[in-house]
């Protein structure tokens, strides 16, 4: 009777407080969930087969283990960041930048940096490498938000938006796609336009850096020799379907066998001969191959939810940095997976940017993870009490007192006397 008495209470206050929760919260919680829980289910789908074919020990489980593992890491970052988010992250965000930094130059350093493919991406050995370039996204994040936040006037001119927060993020871009890593490049470019554009940085400005990013793009695309085939195979891939085109091929194909409701669950058979990369880059091909357009549909659903989430999230923080920040992290999550999506349907050349929170990349996983715990703290409300030491104050409004020249009427900001009305008709 005892232990019916207290659970009782406990259960009715941790259902209130789940109530007191923003709709956002749990809206930016239940879709993160649902994308891991679905990401699980497609990577070891995806990756299964090839895992017993390619090494024949393998049970098939391999990738799969892997992503459950970094997949609890990273829970455990986002409850933490969740709790206290910004009162770490708005300390640590210069170091943060300055370490990204350090850690995209030791990429390059031949010896160092691990070289797949053709690319040099990532640092470390063995099961713990990891890519600093989705280091450099949050981190560029957290530095432009805080940099528009206490500069509102600067940023009104040309020379006060450019300088600093574009020339960093153009050192930052440009030392990524010398790995080279256009498409995660261009998701950096992306995402701090975004958080301008949110700032208030006239668009005629940014248009003016769009023109000469496109222009640096070009030149890093032309440079490099498989860039240029990526480029060239985007405009008609089906011209070298044995070469260049063919992962693009190999998509379109999956895609178009997999009808609007697909062939089932682990039916495909791209996955298992023909499409690379299926449980990274093209994982969303798997998708539309054994759920149809059904199952790309629930998936653009799911960010949806994470848009409008984060979106409202921005809209309801106290203080400019907290509504930057909601933005440029959900802005962050949004151009990653428009961009993945844009690719495998066709619609961009290959970039090579995993599809967020369902795609096999422990780096991007983690990171991701901890952006959406950002968007938790920001959202539960517990940083109301948060603002910058160098933020400007938001300004009250004046109120007018009522002054011995006023007008009866109330015209020149007095009140209007009782009864005046009245007694000017008796006069009259």
């Amino acid at each position: 009777m005892s232990t019916t008495a207290t659970s009782a209470p406990a259960r009715g206050v941790s259902r209130r407080r789940a109530e007191r929760r923003p709709i956002e919260h749990r809206m930016l919680l239940t879709a993160t969930l649902c994308l891991l829980a679905f990401g699980a289910v497609m990577v070891y789908s995806a990756s299964s087969a090839s895992d017993i074919l390619g090494s024949g020990k393998g049970d098939g489980t391999g990738y799969l283990v892997r992503y459950v593992g970094f997949g609890l890491v990273g829970l455990i970052g986002m409850q933490i960041l969740a709790k206290r988010g910004l009162d770490i992250v708005h300390k640590l965000g210069p170091a943060l930048l300055v370490t990204a930094f350090v850690l995209l130059l030791g990429v390059l350093v031949p010896g160092l940096g691990i070289q797949v493919n053709g690319a040099r991406r990532w640092l470390g050995a063995a099961a713990l490498q990891f890519q600093p370039s989705e280091i450099m996204k949050v981190a560029l994040v957290l530095y432009a938000a805080r940099y528009l936040a206490t500069h509102p006037k600067r940023i009104q001119t040309f020379r006060g938006a450019v300088t600093p927060v574009l020339l960093i993020t153009g050192a930052a871009a440009v030392l990524v796609a010398a790995e080279p890593d256009l498409g995660t490049a261009l998701v950096i470019s992306l995402t701090v336009a975004s958080i301008m554009v949110a700032a208030g940085v006239r668009l005629r400005y940014l248009a003016y850096v769009a023109i000469a990013t496109g222009v640096l793009v070009a030149v890093f695309a032309l440079a490099q020799p498989y860039q240029r085939a990526r480029l060239t195979s985007f405009l008609n891939p089906w011209a070298d379907k044995g070469g260049s085109g063919f992962q693009a091929v190999q998509g379109q194909i999956a895609l178009g066998s997999g009808g609007l409701f697909g062939v089932g669950l682990g039916q495909s058979v791209q996955k298992v001969f023909y499409l690379p990369e299926a449980h990274t880059d093209f994982i969303l091909a798997v998708i539309g191959e054994e759920l149809g357009v059904a199952g790309i549909g629930g998936v653009i659903c799911l960010y949806g939810m994470i848009a409008w989430g984060g979106l409202r999230t921005a809209r309801r923080a106290a203080g400019t940095y907290a509504k930057l920040l909601a933005a440029g992290l959900t802005a962050l999550i949004l151009c990653q997976a428009t961009l993945n999506i844009f690719v495998v349907l066709g619609l961009a050349p290959l970039t090579g940017v995993p599809l967020p929170f369902i795609s096999y990349g422990p780096t991007n996983l983690c990171v991701l993870l901890g952006a959406v715990g950002l968007l938790l703290n920001i959202a539960s409300g517990k940083t109301m009490h948060l603002r910058l030491a160098d933020e400007p104050p938001k300004r009250k409004p004046v109120k007018r007192e009522p002054t011995a020249n006023s007008d009866r009427g109330g015209r020149n900001g007095g009140a209007r006397r009782a009864g005046a009305r009245r007694s000017r008709r008796a006069a009259g």
